[in-house]
């Protein structure tokens, strides 16, 4: 066997999930399904292929493995729902491969009775293979928050549920060898769900704290004070902070089209989320407006474009909607990231500024947006001529906040 392990999709998921089992000295090979962007560094990269990580080009390696994650990414369909295309290609691709005794275990984002009734149908026709009596087929909901530096892969409990219960163990004394605790779910329905409800969870909180934002700026509260405040409850309180909009790969999921349900309090939460940018650019209007200078006309500077503090991740990042409206109301937009050396909206590049501080004293107004650890964000508020902070990171009284 060529490797113990092959992962099938190299994106947000695939690769944390290769870099982890390399590090465990499992032999791993990786099967990209599109054109993909993880979030590795290149030199995290480099570390994988040092410690024996290969790229797969040819699918008849899939076959020669004990186990094969399917971690294809599975993003927002024009109808709203999980595009599963990517998944299907995957398991289409594995299926003309896929020898007796292999641990077959999806982790993509799917909704409950994906793996039974979506996954198995297309590995069974395509292998004449039966799941639970000739190979073993398992979820695990993905737990992969890229760039946090202190929750490792061997330290993040995995939910694992099965078919069948051997395919649960077999499932189990893969991820064993990752991890320093396995979680056995009921099943595999169970285990979907798992991914669903800790998905929601972010998103539903962030929609109430963002809420929050907008209530406690018109009736002139500190918010950030307010939070700071409440955090130290020791029960019944977990600390979310508002932002300019929700990014990343972490789709909500409101099951609409599934099983004729709807979950209404995503679907709430989805649309304060998706209000944020627009929210964020009426807040620089009235900004600007309080200044004696109108959109029209105004320079402003994007600070940090990303989803996500130090990651070079563009995925559903709402810097796009913003720097689209600001544009509408006639601003000239620039950046700054030391992260995206280029960036380009409604087709065209937005000038990159190259001296942060310069840019900051030259704009008319700054719009931090995502808190890079490289910004010195208290030299940035004497700098600035006039700065909005989205994220709470800038000194009390230094910046408007959000």
């Amino acid at each position: 066997m060529p490797a113990d392990l092959a992962v099938i999709g190299l994106g947000p998921y695939g690769l944390p999930l290769a870099q982890a089992a390399v590090a465990a000295g499992i032999p791993t090979i990786g099967y990209a399904t599109g054109p993909e962007a993880g979030s590795l560094s290149p030199a995290e990269l480099r570390r994988m292929h040092a410690a024996g990580f290969r790229p797969a080009t040819d699918p008849a390696q899939l076959g020669r493995v004990r186990t094969a994650v399917i971690c294809a990414p599975t993003p927002r369909g024009a109808d709203g729902g999980v595009d599963l295309g990517q998944v299907e290609a995957a398991a289409r691709t594995l299926a003309e491969r896929l020898r007796p005794h292999t641990t077959v275990i999806l982790e993509s984002p799917v909704l409950p009775g994906t793996t039974e009734k979506f996954l198995r149908p297309l590995l069974e026709e395509g292998s004449g293979l039966r799941a639970g009596r000739d190979f073993h087929l398992a979820y695990s909901p993905s737990r992969v928050d890229p760039g946090n530096r202190d929750h490792t892969p061997a330290g993040t409990p995995k939910v694992i549920g099965g078919l069948t219960p051997a395919c649960t163990e077999s499932a189990a004394a893969f991820y064993g060898r990752l991890t320093d605790k396995v979680v056995r779910a009921r099943g595999l329905r169970e285990a979907e769900a798992v991914q669903v409800l800790e998905t929601n969870y972010r998103h539903v909180n962030i929609a109430l704290v963002n809420e929050m934002a907008v209530l406690c700026n018109e009736l002139g509260v500190d918010l950030w004070d307010v939070i700071r405040c409440a955090e130290t409850k020791p029960f019944g309180f977990q600390a979310f902070r508002p932002g300019p909009g929700v990014g990343g790969h972490g789709v909500p999921q409101d099951l609409t089209g599934h099983a004729g349900r709807t979950l209404r309090m995503v679907e709430l939460a989805q649309q304060v989320n998706h209000r944020m940018p627009r929210y964020v650019v009426q807040r620089a209007a009235t900004l600007l407006n309080e200044h004696g200078k109108s959109a029209r006309g105004a320079r402003v500077l994007l600070l940090g474009v990303t989803y996500k503090p130090d990651l070079a991740d563009l995925q559903c990042t709402p810097a796009r909607e913003i720097a689209v409206r600001l544009m509408e109301l006639g601003a000239s937009v620039s950046y700054h990231d030391p992260y995206v050396p280029s960036w380009s909206v409604l087709d065209r590049p937005v000038p990159r500024a190259d001296s942060l501080y310069e840019a900051a004293a030259d704009a008319d107004l700054t719009i931090l947006l995502q808190q890079h650890r490289t910004y010195d964000l208290q030299g940035l508020s004497v700098k600035a001529q006039l700065l909005l902070d989205t994220r709470g990171a800038t000194p009390t009284g230094a910046a408007h906040r959000l």
